[in-house]
């Protein structure tokens, strides 16, 4: 995992040292820089793959191209086998796309398998190509300085230090020179699948474990976070199979339900288990620092951010490396609101939107907190092939029966991997099963009184503040931040009420 900044237009390389220095948690092991009188691009590296290679920015054989990059490719081993016409310098997945891309050009996205940001110059015809990952579990900024360059960074607070004008670079998207923005993909419907539930298991199995078993692949230690609820478990049960020994790693308040269960699964499928137990304190004294990494006030990410926090850094005593749950609620119907769709059809069409929007959500803060601590996020759930068989599966079968059982055919798979207590434990989300919501709703009604509420709820740009804790953590967030500039394209859980209250 890594962190990118550039300019396209100058050679500046100072104000791209600039951004660099802002991301340094990104990228911690190796630093580089390459300029000329139209680009700077600059890259802080976390070395996951071939430790001793792959400084970048990275050149091909000729030094045409120039690549900066930030993901993992899954199957570049694979990819490298069929670029039989280059020479290799590294075992690195970066420079498998560089040549990749020399062959396919901007198709090459079409055969990439990962999350990714990345950027592409060509040095002779001096034009650009940058892409997204489908999802956009990577994230990546850009907008026009004041001189009227085009710069770009993979979080805000590097690309503030250049222009305040900041917009998300879109999932699923590519950029050229010559064409601009263009779609390259967008979540699959294929016909539903109406087998039987035995078939249905059998084709999920298959295709989340090949996805784990991918995400174990690394030149470092790898481990699992493990809060005990259904979605981390089941990847800790499936790693657990393809690697030992595997670490997992649980945090919570004294007595919290997230660090009771975790230890019920870490023994029953054998990882060398690691908890943290935090303490109000430890909440007030991490929260600015929590705010200023996830570049966001919006409650339930905040909330579950905090607790991100705590385990990646505990993680990082370890491993490089770690999968996490994320996805599963959103491809399965975990969300207890989700209940409330009657129309399976428009259920569908909720799920698809909440999938599209993850790179605003919880994909934003796996990847700022897991960066945080200069450790790499994995997410085997959002694998594309798990994504496209999910949404081929009738809601029906997610959010089942009399009782409306959320993640219904994601239980009856765990079923093969989990004792019944973990298979069927109530829904949680992270912040409520790790104790930590209550402690932060108490936090925010003592530090916003109901009067200041009522008088700022409303900012000068018409966005509206929606709760006294949003308030609280907008105060917060306003401290690092020129706030107007991105506020009303920062992502909101849609898993929440109007009163900020978990459903």
């Amino acid at each position: 995992m890594c962190g990118l900044a550039g300019i396209i237009g100058t050679g500046d390389k100072s104000k791209v040292q600039r951004m660099l220095d802002k991301i340094r948690h990104r990228g911690p092991d190796e630093s580089g820089i390459f300029a000329d009188e139209n680009i700077t691009l600059g890259h802080n590296r976390l070395t996951i793959i071939d430790l001793y290679h792959g400084r970048q920015p990275i050149k091909n054989e000729d030094g045409r191209y120039w690549l900066i990059y930030n993901g993992e490719i899954y199957n570049y081993q694979l990819l490298r086998k069929e670029l039989k016409n280059h020479i290799f310098s590294t075992d690195t997945d970066s420079e498998v796309i560089i040549h990749l891309y020399e062959e396919l050009s901007k198709n090459c996205v079409n055969y990439i398998d990962g999350m990714f940001a990345l950027v592409i110059y060509d040095s002779k015809k001096k034009t650009i190509f940058i892409a997204r990952d489908p999802l956009g579990i990577k994230p990546l900024y850009y907008g026009k300085t004041k001189e009227g360059y085009f710069a770009f960074a993979s979080e805000i607070k590097a690309l503030q230090e250049v222009t305040d004008d900041i917009n998300e670079f879109p999932n699923g998207y590519i950029y050229t020179t010559e064409n601009g923005f263009e779609k390259y993909y967008s979540i699959p419907q294929d016909p539903m699948y109406f087998a039987d539930v035995d078939n249905i298991i059998n084709g999920l199995r298959l295709r989340l474990e090949d996805s784990v078993r991918k995400r174990l692949i690394a030149d470092v230690p790898v481990g699992v976070f493990l809060s005990g609820g259904l979605d981390s478990s089941l990847i800790a049960a499936i790693a657990a199979k393809y690697k030992k020994p595997l670490h997992s790693f649980a945090v919570g308040v004294e007595g919290s339900n997230d660090l009771k269960n975790a230890r019920v699964v870490a023994d029953y499928v054998g990882t060398i288990h690691h908890e943290f137990i935090y303490t109000e304190e430890d909440i007030k004294k991490v929260l600015p620092e929590v705010i200023y990494h996830l570049e966001s006030c919006d409650p339930a990410l905040v909330r579950s951010a905090v607790a991100t926090y705590f385990v990646s850094k505990l993680a990082s005593n370890y491993v490089k490396v770690v999968l996490s749950g994320e996805g599963a609620d959103e491809l399965f119907g975990g969300y207890h609101y989700l209940k409330n769709y009657s129309n399976p059809w428009k259920l569908q069409s909720e799920l698809k939107y909440i999938t599209r929007n993850l790179h605003n959500t919880n994909l934003q803060r796996v990847d700022r907190m897991t960066m945080a601590h200069s450790i790499e996020g994995r997410v085997p759930f959002l694998d594309v092939e798990v994504l496209r068989y999910a949404f081929k599966i009738t809601p029906s079968f997610k959010i089942n029966g009399r009782e409306k059982i959320e993640k219904w055919i994601l239980r009856k798979l765990a079923e093969n991997y989990l004792p019944e207590s973990i298979v069927w434990r109530r829904k949680e989300k992270f912040a409520i099963g790790t104790g930590t919501s209550e402690i932060l709703n108490k936090i925010a009604e003592s530090e916003i009184s109901d009067a200041e509420y009522i008088k700022n709820r409303f900012l000068s740009n018409g966005f509206e503040i929606k709760s006294k804790e949003e308030m609280y953590y907008f105060k917060i967030l306003k401290r690092f931040f020129n706030v107007d500039s991105f506020i009303k394209d920062m992502g909101r859980s849609r898993s929440l009420n109007d009163n900020q209250i978990y459903a």
